[in-house]
């Protein structure tokens, strides 16, 4: 996609919170509690994945003396550059996101995720200046996770050993790259922490797990709690991909967009850290367990079919989210029937699913 000028109203003039990827979903909702504790944001995006259209145009008619936008792509070098030039902070979120996509095209998917971040990295080196950039990682960078034995309990897979059941998985694991997505946002992962162990640029990782919210476009592909819901309430058929008991710890966004900010506050002190952010153990459930919340949210049953498990899916991803609590002064996570409840709501207002009569019964 050919790049667009900086759009008014210009911020050339003031240094700016740059967020790439800005009008994805995480994007979206940092830029717009940045825009709303008196930032200006810059917002980056090439504007490739369907409908995030609609919250670049929530953003700016919200906050229109606020938030400027570049439509360009993370590979551009000279847009990057200048995107980066007068940023304060760097938030980048620009990234492809599936592991389905990577192994559908490979190259693509390191042009985005590995070389896209080296150019921003690189255009914050040659600055000159300390700008701060905190990337958001993913938990893929940690592998299937195959050596770790698990038991089926009745509410889905958990880890025999009981320190890691009580704990989730933290930093000290071992770095395993899976599929080219893994090796993409692992390679990227790595370059970021070195970026502030040669050259001074100070930076921190956040490896994510499962974050789903308000603004969220889940497909079968990414946002998973998002997509569930989606199909549900437009009484459509959900696929699982395995058998539904693998077990994730999800996160509101507004608790992933609070350990950004935590990062950036923080970011003389945790310079050069990566950590794991998500729901954590109090927050960790299996597919099968959001499925049947959400039958009780839409009053029906949802239509389950299941399919063979998919290349580097792990049947269990728990985040231990102490190091991330210490260190950031994270407060406890919203509890996940809370936040799934509010994703139906906002999903019944902002969505439109085709069955009024169930958007209706889910916004209640």
């Amino acid at each position: 996609m050919p790049s667009s000028p900086l759009e008014a109203p210009a911020l050339l003039s003031r240094r700016v919170a740059l967020v790439t990827g800005g009008a994805g979903f995480i994007g979206s909702n940092l830029a717009d509690r940045l825009a709303t504790d008196g930032h200006d944001v810059l917002v980056l995006d090439a504007l490739a994945r369907p409908g995030v259209e609609a919250n670049l145009q929530w953003l700016k008619a919200r906050h229109p003396e606020r938030v400027t936008a570049r439509i360009a792509d993370i590979r551009d070098e000279a847009a990057v550059e200048e995107a980066a030039r007068d940023a304060k902070v760097v938030f980048h979120l620009a990234g492809q996101v599936a592991v389905t996509t990577s192994l559908a095209d490979p190259r693509d998917d390191f042009d985005v995720n590995l070389r896209g971040t080296f150019n921003l990295l690189d255009a914050l080196r040659r600055q000159g200046r300390a700008v701060p950039l905190v990337f958001a990682s993913t938990n893929k960078v940690y592998g299937a996770l195959a050596d770790v034995a698990l038991e089926r309990a009745a509410d889905g897979y958990r880890p025999v050993d009981p320190a890691l059941r009580g704990h989730g998985i933290g930093e000290a694991r071992p770095l395993d790259f899976h599929t080219p997505y893994g090796c993409s946002k692992g390679g990227a992962d790595q370059y970021v922490l070195d970026f502030a162990r040669s050259f001074g640029i100070p930076t921190a990782v956040l490896r994510m797990s499962c974050i789903y919210g308000q603004r969220q476009m889940g497909t079968e592909d990414q946002g998973w709690v998002a997509h569930f819901l989606i199909r549900a309430l437009r009484g459509e058929p959900i696929t699982i991909f395995g058998d539904g008991w693998q077990v994730r710890d999800v996160l509101q966004v507004d608790d992933a967009v609070a350990a950004y900010l935590a990062a950036w506050q923080r970011i003389d002190a945790v310079s050069g850290q990566a950590f794991n952010l998500g729901g954590g153990p109090d927050n960790a459930v299996s597919l099968r367990q959001v499925l049947a919340a959400i039958e009780e949210l839409v009053g029906r049953r949802v239509m389950v079919d299941y399919a063979d498990w998919r290349a580097g899916d792990q049947r269990y991803y728990v985040s231990d989210t102490r190091l991330a609590r210490r260190e950031l002064g994270l407060r406890a996570s919203t509890p996940w029937r809370n936040g799934l409840a509010g994703l139906a709501r906002w999903l019944g207002e902002a969505q439109a699913p085709r069955k009024p009569a169930s958007v209706a019964e889910a916004a209640r």
